[in-house]
């Protein structure tokens, strides 16, 4: 089939403003001919587009598969132009990071803080997500690359490398500063509320399976959605939880929370970067996602494995 570029640009603005006039105007055409071009690629295409309303159209089924396919190529195409337009630097162009919220914490904003000293004209779009729900957002096209946390799937399609090693600690608010005078065991851990992050997330996974083998058949007490929302209810003594160390450091030198000593060794995680291998970057995409990829050679970013603070 004959791909006519110019039928899928006007059913990107028609799809966009969900009405023909608007979109005409847009394209600097008028609404009869839009209205033609639309019939004719919903004949090529040998199914229906949209549905007529009064208020203007909306998309079939049919056609909000396509728009999310188009869509991308679109917005490909214009960062693609931005960037040749400007090609003597890597000042302009957009790049979109899926990243989960503990990437977030632990690296990406120190990295981000660089880059933007480096490439301050360079748009950045962060989308946050959960690590399963960052692979799909890689995969559809819709992210030039991730920064995730273990332990995840990866497609084979999908391209990995490790950034940073780092280390979760059991925390719970001051009430549980008696827990500090001896080891707790695991199988003791049931006796205490759990506050862990909720189905559908790496984190969730990896405790979850961590227990059983473990021979422990146990769920979180209170699920939340992110870390943040886990450590207020943690600093009020409504649970205890395994949380990156780095991340919870402050709150533990300024006694709001307490890291229980534990006698078992909690999994440890890396934050990996990742790529699709057969999906090219933009300039600027490409310069950061190198950037990021070798940052791991900076000592700040090596956790120092023998540094075990337990602050009381």
């Amino acid at each position: 089939m004959d791909i006519n570029f110019e039928y899928y640009k006007i059913f990107y603005y028609v799809a966009k403003y969900g009405n023909m006039t608007k979109a005409a105007a847009a394209l600097g055409s008028n609404q009869p001919n839009v209205t033609r071009i639309m019939k004719l690629l919903e004949t090529q295409l040998n199914c229906k587009l949209f549905i007529r309303e009064a208020r203007g159209i909306s998309l079939t089924q049919e056609g909000e598969r396509l728009y999310s396919h188009v869509e991308i190529a679109y917005q490909h195409l214009l960062n693609a132009q931005k960037e040749i337009s400007r090609r003597d630097s890597l000042g302009c162009g957009t790049v979109e990071i899926g990243a989960t919220e503990t990437a977030i914490h632990l690296f990406l904003l120190e990295v981000l803080h660089d880059l933007k000293k480096e490439y301050p004209g360079v748009r950045i779009k962060i989308h946050n997500h959960t690590t399963p729900e960052t692979v799909k957002h890689l995969v559809s096209g819709k992210l030039d690359f991730a920064v995730v946390t273990t332990p995840f799937d990866m497609p084979k399609t999908i391209s990995c490398a490790k950034v940073l090693d780092f280390e979760d600690i059991l925390v719970g608010g001051m009430q549980y500063q008696h827990l500090c005078e001896g080891f707790l065991k695991l199988a003791d851990f049931i006796r205490y509320s759990w506050i862990g992050l909720g189905r559908g997330s790496a984190t969730y996974e990896l405790y979850r399976n961590f227990l059983i083998e473990n021979k422990i058949d146990r769920e979180p007490d209170m699920e939340v959605a992110s870390a943040d929302l886990m450590l207020p209810l943690i600093e009020n003594n409504l649970g205890v939880g395994f949380v990156p160390k780095k991340q919870v450091l402050p709150l533990l030198e300024e006694r709001r929370l307490v890291q229980i000593p534990v006698d078992f060794r909690i999994p440890r995680r890396s934050i990996q970067i990742a790529t699709d291998k057969g999906r090219g970057r933009g300039l600027a995409a490409d310069a950061f996602y190198r950037y990021i990829k070798n940052w791991h050679t900076c000592p700040l970013f090596t956790e120092d494995k023998e540094n075990y603070l337990i602050v009381n």
